[in-house]
Parts: structure tokens; sequence; C-alpha cells
């Protein structure tokens, strides 16, 4: 018989797709969904190691310049970043992890022995928001991020709050005369090598909800499921929990 995850049932998770929808500002569209995640939380400690060509001062400042509402504090100027994060609960924090590039963002958690101890968190209840990397890593591993490894992390094993695989920033748009492969046509690899994995691809504007061991998709554009040699619509607000088994 299948069984939810055991972490699943207790954890708070917000995975946006993307930071920004269309021509909006940053984390215009997220806002919303952000502040109603976090409840009353209004201390965030943010993540920013997915920041490459940007400074993570610099980074932890544009998040608060978006979230005015929230005390934004870089996990970085914490001379103990795993203890930050082991007693973010008890300080009445949540957790955000901003994107970039995702193989940067998890040899850097690699680096400071923070991978396990999130999970442990995020587990135990403290409310998780992540957008583009930050949501890829909630997933069982990293290896369906688009992003180029520009540094070789110790594992690709990632969070695995989803026991399966997360794809921000989906698109289906093929340029013409464009020869390389396609965003469908690279997940299909995936898929192909690993048929009892699925992918959850989802567009920007959109995010995975997971809450009180449901999983849903929420925003107003569909995504779609990638497995073996299917690809699935799933509609905006659909019940995916069959994903957390």
């Amino acid at each position: 018989m299948y069984r939810l995850i055991k972490t699943t049932m207790t954890s708070h998770v917000l995975m946006l797709s993307s930071s920004r929808a269309g021509n909006e500002e940053y984390l215009e569209h997220a806002k919303q969904p952000i502040l109603s995640h976090l409840g009353e939380r209004r201390e965030v400690l943010f993540v920013p190691f997915a920041g490459v060509s940007i400074g993570w001062d610099e980074y932890t400042q544009k998040v608060q310049t978006a979230l005015p509402e929230c005390n934004v504090i870089g996990l970085h100027t914490f001379a103990e970043p795993l203890r930050a994060v082991l007693e973010s609960d008890a300080n009445n924090q949540a957790i955000l992890v901003g994107g970039g590039n995702t193989f940067h963002l998890l040899a850097t958690l690699y680096h400071h022995g923070l991978v396990e101890p999130l999970r442990q968190v995020i587990g135990g209840g403290t409310p998780y928001i992540g957008w583009s990397a930050g949501s890829n890593i909630c997933g069982a591993t990293i290896r369906t991020t688009n992003d180029m490894p520009i540094i070789e992390p110790p594992s690709f094993n990632a969070l695995n709050i989803l026991p399966c695989q997360i794809n921000p920033h989906y698109t289906d748009f093929h340029p013409p005369g464009h020869n390389g492969e396609t965003r469908d046509d690279r997940l299909q690899e995936f898929t192909r090598l690993n048929p009892t994995t699925p992918v959850i691809a989802i567009r920007e504007g959109t995010a995975l909800l997971l809450s009180k061991g449901t999983l849903s998709l929420e925003g107003t554009n569909d995504g779609f499921v990638f497995l073996g040699e299917s690809k699935t619509t799933i509609k905006a607000g659909q019940d995916l929990t069959e994903y957390l088994r």
C-alpha cells in the first residue's frame, strides 16, 4: 500500500516557478501568496546562495525591498548558519530560498552542511518558500533543473521534500529556426532513463503548494507531468497529492 512520506504531513512549502511573471516587478505576482503562506510570521531567513552574478548582500536587500512587510535576514550573515537554520522555528522565522543557479545553491548548502538540517526543519513544520532554484531543490534531485552546471555539488540529491522531480520556468515555446532540443525533449530524455519518476513542470506565475499532506498546483496556468513516455496536463488548483507517494 502506498503511504505519504512522513514529513510531507507536517511540511508547509510553497514552490514558486519564478520570481517574475511576464513584465511584472520582482516578486510582484508572488507577494500575496508569500504573505499568505507565512501566516503571522514576518521574520524571514533568506538563503541567497543561488546568486552568482549578484552579491548576497545585494540579493537580500532586493528581496527585502520586494517584501517590506517582512524582516529579511540573509543566512550568509550568520557566523553559524547551521545554528540559524536549526533555531528558525523557535525564533518564529520562515525560510526563503531565492533563484539563480541551482548547482551553486546546492553546492553551497552541502558546503555548510545544511541539506539534512533544512530537510529536518521543513519536515518539522517551519514554513518554506522557494522560487526557481529554491523550488528545484525541493525535489528528490536537481537533475531536471534548467541551469548550467557551473559548479559540481557533492551530490545531485536535494531536499527530497517531494519524492519526484520539479521543472520550474517550464515553457513549450520553440523559437523559429532553433535547432536545439526543446524543454520537452530534455525532460523526456530524463523520463526515458527514469521511467517511474514523475517530473512536475510548472509555468512562470504558478507554484506548487504542499500543506497538510496535500500537494496542489496554484495559479491560473496549467502545468504538466512527464512520466515515462507520457505528458499529462495538470490544471490550476488540481490535487497532485498522488505524487507524494
